[in-house]
């Protein structure tokens, strides 16, 4: 077997929960996972929380990328990682958020089990290292 057989795909789902418009981010974070060789479904504007869990589920994605600029963040995304954890997701599902998140609110969403935030100017290399350190081990 060579070593480009033994090596696996990281799969992701950017998702845009909420009313939040804007996606830009998405498209360019969506596009650098995917030169990085990683396997990107994009959810499209506007998800529901429940869609975005259920997609993430139903998917079975290594990583979730919530992209949210609306300000909503604080309520929408402890909705989906509530909803992860439901399901029994959480656990092997890395979370990662960017997008306009203030710093005083920063706490709280890694305390609800995100994993990591990336704001805006957050090189994309950076944000591919962190995916390809922490995305979860598949058996």
């Amino acid at each position: 077997m060579s070593a480009d057989s033994e090596q696996r795909t990281i799969r992701c789902l950017i998702a845009k929960v909420g009313l939040d418009g804007h996606d830009r981010g998405a498209h360019v974070i969506s596009r650098a996972f995917r030169d990085a060789g990683f396997e990107v479904i994009y959810s499209g504007l506007h998800r529901a929380p429940d869609e975005i869990i259920q997609a993430t589920v139903q998917e079975d994605v290594d990583v979730l990328g919530i992209s949210i600029l609306s300000g909503a963040h604080n309520t929408l995304v402890p909705k989906v990682m509530a909803g992860l954890e439901e399901y029994g997701a959480l656990d092997d599902t890395l979370v990662i958020v960017g997008g306009i998140i203030p710093e005083e609110d920063r706490p709280g969403l890694l305390d609800e089990g995100v994993d990591a935030i990336f704001g805006p100017g957050t090189p994309m290399q950076e944000t591919i290292d962190f995916v390809k350190e922490h995305a979860p081990e598949r058996a």
